[in-house]
């Protein structure tokens, strides 16, 4: 079983390329032979290192112009990384850089050191907003891209201060969108609260890029760099880090700025999903496509608009904790999803407490659609 390390920095791609020689072929002859002729690169091998030469002037030009946006956090137990939202002197991190603290010190590449207040923050989505009182020609806010238009092996890069090294700059690929992982806030279960739209990348990240930005190559900000998955056994980095999307920043940072929280939609389920076919068969399940209603809190939003949770334990080999009985998701608002990663990307990016949605559930054989009303998460 693995798990993820806060960050409280992204790999780089080293691209190197080789140009071959051509010799030429000679003909001996009674007098001396001719030269070897000069080795020459071929066109192809010419725009490539081309190419490589315009890539690598690219980055340079995006870290000039990005790293004076970015800054760096200091607690009295952590140190991260951060970057400046607006001009009006609003810094975006981590909420596990800042922690508990309500003032903070900020550290800009230009060697100015400044204490912030902690204005907001939001443990579900690991986000927190500082305020500096900071003339707005000094501040160099970065601009924001859309993490829905990423794809999947698209180049990214993030600035941040990699085990303190500041102003360290790497390079990776995304290796997934939208994933789900445990927040840092626990049910009353035992178990964690998922967030959503996590963005997967195998970029290299180490301890002090936490709060940091990932960009795209046109240095627009994509997300904010968040933890890195370990070998539970090993205890080892995996060579897979996450980072928040830049779409969830523009959800949660407003309501931040202006009411110090945000109020994250809750369903009240405790689900599985991406079963093997011997735990479908177990559960009695007739689709193997959807996310599997495992319980639900009493009382919740789930429970009062009727989806129904397992009721009867099944055993099964590596898996614990499992009841059949259950209903399973396969569309929300007419949106089919597989994984919960799906409906949690959807609820995050475009619904809030108070909001209704239909949710469409496989009971046996049978569609059937149930309508919601999500509340705020505990």
């Amino acid at each position: 079983m693995n798990k993820k390390l806060f960050l409280s920095v992204v790999a780089v791609i080293l691209i190197g390329s080789i140009l071959a020689c051509q010799a030429s072929s000679f003909l001996p002859t009674a007098v001396a032979p001719t030269p070897f002729p000069t080795a020459t690169a071929s066109a192809s091998q010419t725009n490539q290192a081309v190419d490589l030469v315009s890539q690598q002037d690219k980055l340079i030009a995006l870290y000039q112009a990005v790293n004076p946006g970015v800054v760096t956090i200091q607690t009295t137990t952590a140190v991260g990384s951060g970057w400046v939202y607006s001009t009006d002197g609003y810094i975006v991190t981590n909420q596990h850089v800042v922690g508990t603290a309500t003032q903070v010190e900020v550290d800009f590449t230009g060697g100015a050191k400044v204490y912030g207040n902690v204005i907001g923050s939001d443990q579900n989505t690991d986000l927190a907003v500082i305020k500096v009182n900071v003339p707005a020609d000094q501040l160099h806010p970065l601009g924001l891209g859309d993490s829905d238009t990423l794809k999947v092996g698209q180049i990214v890069v993030a600035i941040g201060d990699p085990e303190l090294l500041t102003g360290s700059m790497t390079s990776g690929i995304v290796s997934a969108l939208g994933r789900s992982q445990p927040s840092n806030v626990q049910a009353a279960s035992g178990g964690y609260y998922s967030t959503g739209d996590i963005i997967q990348t195998d970029a290299l990240l180490n301890h002090g890029n936490s709060g940091g930005p990932l960009l795209n190559l046109d240095g627009q900000v994509v997300g904010v760099n968040w933890a890195v998955q370990v070998d539970s056994t090993s205890g080892l980095p995996s060579g897979i880090g996450y980072a928040i999307s830049i779409n969830t920043v523009k959800r949660v940072v407003p309501q931040l700025i202006q009411n110090g929280s945000f109020a994250f939609p809750y369903l009240g389920i405790e689900t599985r999903d991406n079963l093997p076919l011997n735990v479908i068969d177990a559960l009695g399940l007739k689709s193997t496509v959807g996310i599997y209603v495992n319980g639900v809190t009493p009382g919740g939003p789930a429970d009062k608009a009727g989806i129904r949770g397992g009721t009867t334990p099944v055993n099964v080999s590596g898996y614990t904790g499992l009841s059949s009985g259950g209903d399973l998701i396969v569309a929300v608002d007419g949106q089919s999803v597989q994984l919960m990663d799906d409906m949690m990307k959807y609820l995050v990016l475009h619904k809030s407490p108070g909001d209704q949605i239909v949710v469409t559930v496989m009971r046996g054989d049978q569609k059937v659609d149930l309508t919601v009303t999500l509340g705020k998460r505990p």
